[in-house]
């Protein structure tokens, strides 16, 4: 079990341990605790938007063990994919006395475990990034979550891609008056996924592009993998493909790294859209090389789950963090292109 532990000290670095690092020694109960425990647990560290998340995360429990004086130590561990693995994790965690859980799901169907062990503890659970079913969410009143709405941001990436054929009819490359298409997939099953491709695709439909499906892969959310899928599709359909819709900003630097790799001209290029406005898909924006990505505010995110997970930490007053049906904490999306790419690379 991977984890990275963030030390209060100077610096407060992050450093990837080796072995099991020293537990979440708890100080529950406390009225004026001198610090908390908080334990994370990631679906894959190695994620970019999580790990860029997680470095705002803990930048800002830096900010607020200034404003507060109170020691915020947080240990997080990667779950590498497994979901085993990450029951194993939390039941650690919470051994060792965490005050609270925040979990970015490895399967978001798969929470029972999770739940029960931290209500058996009487430990609050915040999870974050990849939803869980909502009946799940409903069977305790110390389970929350802090994300976006899935569908939101497959109709913004759908908008983008409509209007970057509108604004540049010379991208139906064959001149049928239809937008051939592939998609690159986060994972199988995926609710996240899914709904993104289905609100992307009808949100082209819909403002009035007729498009066509060629193909579609499964990356995983990985660049690696979307760049062997991408060159293979190339490879079916050659020059045929005028829009990649990618689940992710990763998957979609993937395509841009099949299509350099394959030495086609640029201008023969498809539309490449994305999602999750992380710093490297900002750059490819900038770049020309995405018609655009859905920003997802790793920022708000951040800073929500941190104010959250110190208020249950503390036993403080909930209120005024914008808490949905008392459980839910979203964060708007934002569409991002060449016009408004300079504001969120700042």
């Amino acid at each position: 079990m991977g984890k990275i532990k963030r030390i209060c000290a100077a610096g407060l670095a992050l450093v990837l341990a080796v072995g099991m690092l020293a537990g979440c020694a708890g100080t529950a109960g406390q009225s004026e605790p001198k610090s908390i425990k908080i334990g994370v647990s990631v679906y894959d560290q190695y994620d970019t938007f999580v790990s860029q998340l997680m470095a705002d995360f803990n930048a800002y429990a830096s900010r607020r063990e200034e404003e507060t004086g109170v020691a915020i130590n947080i240990e997080i561990y990667n779950a590498a994919g497994s979901q085993t693995t990450q029951n194993g994790q939390v039941e650690e965690m919470l051994d060792d006395g965490c005050d609270v859980i925040c979990v970015n799901l490895v399967d978001r169907t798969e929470p029972t475990t999770i739940i029960d062990m931290a209500e058996k503890k009487n430990v609050p659970v915040i999870f974050f990034n990849r939803e869980l079913v909502a009946e799940d969410l409903e069977r305790w009143d110390r389970l929350y979550y802090v994300g976006a709405k899935a569908f939101e941001s497959g109709v913004m990436e759908g908008e983008i891609a409509a209007d970057a054929f509108k604004e540049h009819p010379e991208a139906d490359k064959n001149g049928d008056g239809m937008i051939q298409y592939i998609v690159l997939e986060g994972e199988a099953g995926h609710q996240d996924a899914i709904v993104r491709t289905e609100y992307a695709v009808s949100t082209i439909v819909e403002n009035g592009v007729e498009v066509e499906k060629l193909g579609y892969a499964i990356a995983n959310w990985n660049r690696a993998q979307a760049q062997t899928k991408m060159a293979q599709m190339m490879s079916e359909y050659e020059t045929e493909i005028e829009l990649v819709i990618a689940n992710n900003d990763d998957m979609a630097l993937g395509a841009i790294d099949a299509l350099k790799a394959s030495e086609l001209d640029r201008e023969k290029w498809p539309v490449i859209v994305g999602i999750d406005g992380t710093d490297v898909g900002l750059a490819a924006v900038a770049a020309g090389e995405m018609a655009g990505t859905v920003y997802n505010d790793k920022r708000g995110q951040a800073h929500a789950m941190l104010d959250l997970a110190y208020e249950l930490s503390v036993g403080g007053d909930l209120t005024g963090l914008d808490l949905e049906d008392g459980k839910y904490i979203r964060l708007p999306y934002a569409k991002v292109g060449p016009d408004e790419v300079e504001t969120y690379m700042e």
